[in-house]
């Protein structure tokens, strides 16, 4: 079981974690939001502070960081083709800082591709996400 830490207040980061989720047939994939109230409580092995400088998650008793966590996330869910290049020797590399340039900027990047391709964000709170447009909650497995 894969558990992935990730800021749920991030558009960008919020629509990939929907995307892996639908993918997650098996279920071998638990999302955990940040900012819940008692994140600190529940998972005291995760600094926030940390975890929202770069993506967290937690396999087989072992902290994943960035794009290993990225690598076994697709990987579960049967899309590993699409990120096996981020391993290869040289790209790995590259791929790590333009990642860290990302994770950095991530807010401002959502909010721009958001706003270019009229993509619909979904705010998400306490573990419930609240979609604006239909006025809806949609709980989070």
């Amino acid at each position: 079981m894969l558990t992935i830490f990730y800021d749920g207040k991030c558009p960008l980061c919020s629509i990939e974690m929907q995307h892996l989720k639908q993918l997650d047939t098996y279920n071998r994939i638990i999302l955990v939001d940040l900012h819940q109230e008692n994140f600190t409580t529940l998972h005291p092995e995760i600094d926030v502070t940390d975890a929202m400088k770069i993506l967290h998650a937690s396999y087989d008793g072992k902290i994943l960081l960035g794009l290993e966590v990225t690598h076994k996330a697709w990987t579960l869910v049967g899309k590993g083709f699409w990120v096996a290049p981020l391993n290869w020797p040289v790209i790995k590399q590259l791929s790590h800082v333009i990642y860290l340039i990302v994770a950095k900027y991530r807010q401002q990047i959502s909010v721009f591709i958001a706003k270019i391709f009229r993509i619909k964000t979904v705010q998400c709170n306490a573990g419930a996400c609240y979609d604006k447009s239909t006025n809806t909650h949609h709980r989070r497995k």
